[in-house]
């Protein structure tokens, strides 16, 4: 008997803090390399910009199969319905160029503590190119930024 899948227990228990910083973890469905196209990773990056009144982006990577975002959310602002609304953004944009299902559900999250230095996070974040052996350099992956440049 095939195991469901248990990406909603993602959301038990989980509340989000205004004004906190989260970094996020989003995987597309099935680990296909949606994002492997430069104009279809750009897609998520435009999705970004969209909820900036409510969510500021401090830093992303879009890696082939899946995105981490390190977000501040702004005052009454709730994580799971931003999240939503920019995996929801990404999937409109891409209607014609794909068919099914862009996103794994849920998503995973990790709140920073104060004690957390916000630029390593930052520097990890976007380092997961070289990590993954896509580039030898940051400079020649074009799908990430931080707002410290």
């Amino acid at each position: 008997m095939a195991r469901k899948a248990e990406g909603h227990r993602l959301r038990l228990g989980r509340h989000s803090e205004s004004n906190c910083i989260y970094l996020v973890t989003a995987v597309c469905f099935r680990r296909q390399k949606v994002f492997s196209n430069f104009w279809l990773g750009r897609s998520f990056v435009h999705a970004l910009m969209a909820v900036e009144d409510s969510a500021a982006t401090l830093c992303y990577v879009v890696m082939p199969d899946h995105i981490h975002w390190l977000v501040q959310l702004s005052e009454l602002a709730d994580l799971s319905s931003r999240v939503q609304k920019v995996k929801s953004l990404t999937t409109k944009a891409l209607r014609g160029h794909r068919v099914g299902p862009v996103w794994q559900r849920g998503f995973h999250d990790h709140a920073l503590r104060r004690e957390e230095d916000l630029k390593s996070v930052a520097r990890y974040v976007v380092a997961n190119p070289l990590r993954a052996g896509l580039v030898t350099s940051l400079r020649d992956y074009p799908l990430w930024d931080a707002v410290w440049l």
